[in-house]
């Protein structure tokens, strides 16, 4: 190609060069006859230049090839990880390092053609094997190709089951949790705490394969310090807040709105100096859990040993008994307005409670309680 400036530069010869015509006058020119090999040389000289071009068409792909990607969705199996943070040009060199495509350029090439931008999400992804840069950016938009790990975390949970749920989860040893859970100090929690109890949020999580015991138990414990923030707790008392929030929730039914009352029950009778006599306290401290407490006797009841004895010892719970979600966080430190000192739940099944300002009244629903578990035994187990 010509450049625009490009000029022809013509040479002049002196005219003693050519020959003088009239050096030919009267005489007869023979006509020249071109050479076979001429012609023979100048056709393939055409057939190279049309190979060219046609080689370039396939190596660009205009003619359905192109030697710096793959055709097709691939084979095999690959587990691809965008790890948060990463961009484009990452992505495509991870691509390629992975041996998912081809080459830097078709996919790079192709996220800069592509409108609107695509949005890639950290995760773990099914890719395949040699996949086009456009079967590999169609396979990573779709959700459907996150290798995604759930787990679902109930409300009023124990830590020791939290550790469990987790382990099954995620196909990740107990022991692993275990040690992970061993020192709560660097997860952030009041300096009080000396187990994660309380701080383990009850949630549904997901997570990516090759997470660590750590990082999840991190991220239970950071949605249980936001749920404290977001409830308003100074972090002065979110020790005290959580104790009682971990205690609500197991005394509560399916009603959120009667933890509210709970909550003021045991704030009314701490702020007139009595003791919380919260049974789930003391099974709690006895390793009674669920239905098994319904079974507790009257000797546990009266365990002075027991230090999560609520019915004998002052104050709060030495310790939280279970992993309060929002709710119970939000209740205990914005209890209800009310005069109640006590509360019992007369209906197992529909969480029906019966909230007193008088002993005499309590010891009344408790009467129907104890009717109720008569005419249902099963509740009991």
């Amino acid at each position: 190609m010509l450049d625009d400036n490009f000029s022809h530069n013509s040479t002049t010869s002196s005219s003693s060069s050519l020959p003088d015509d009239s050096a030919y006058v009267g005489k007869r020119r023979k006509p020249s006859k071109k050479k076979p090999g001429l012609v023979i040389g100048s056709v393939i000289g055409v057939l190279v230049l049309i190979g060219a071009v046609l080689g370039g068409l396939f190596y660009t792909g205009i003619l359905g090839g192109n030697q710096n990607d793959y055709v097709g969705g691939g084979h095999g199996e690959v587990i691809f990880t965008i790890s948060d943070g990463e961009i484009g040009d990452q992505i495509a060199n991870n691509l390629v390092e992975a041996g998912v495509t081809k080459s830097f350029d078709s996919f790079y090439q192709l996220l800069l053609e592509t409108k609107p931008e695509p949005v890639f999400t950290p995760g773990v992804y099914k890719l395949k094997q040699e996949m086009s840069a456009k079967a590999a950016l169609d396979a990573l938009l779709d959700p459907a190709n996150r290798v995604e790990l759930t787990v679902t975390i109930p409300e009023g949970t124990t830590e020791k089951n939290v550790l469990k749920m987790l382990a099954e989860g995620l196909s990740i040893p107990l022991a692993d949790f275990q040690a992970a859970a061993a020192d709560p100090a660097p997860y952030g929690v009041p300096a009080e705490a000396t187990t994660l109890e309380g701080f383990l949020f009850p949630a549904t999580y997901t997570f990516s394969p090759g997470v660590t015991p750590t990082e999840v138990l991190q991220q239970l414990v950071d949605e249980s310090l936001a749920a404290l923030e977001t409830a308003g707790v100074p972090a002065d008392q979110r020790w005290d807040v959580i104790r009682m929030a971990s205690v609500i929730q197991r005394e509560s039914g399916p009603n959120p709105e009667d933890m509210y009352k709970i909550s003021r029950v045991f704030h009314n009778r701490l702020d007139q100096g009595m003791n919380m006599g919260s049974d789930v306290t003391t099974c709690y401290g006895a390793g009674l859990l669920g239905k098994d407490c319904l079974l507790i006797t009257q000797a546990a009841l009266d365990d002075t040993s027991n230090l999560y004895n609520t019915r004998i010892l002052p104050g709060l719970p030495i310790g939280p008994i279970s992993n309060p979600g929002a709710d119970a966080i939000d209740a205990a430190y914005h209890p209800a307005d009310g005069p109640w000192l006590f509360f019992v739940t007369v209906n197992l099944t529909t969480g029906e409670t019966v909230f007193s300002e008088t002993s005499a009244e309590h010891e009344a629903a408790v009467v129907q309680y104890y009717d109720w578990l008569e005419a249902h035994p099963e509740a009991v187990g």
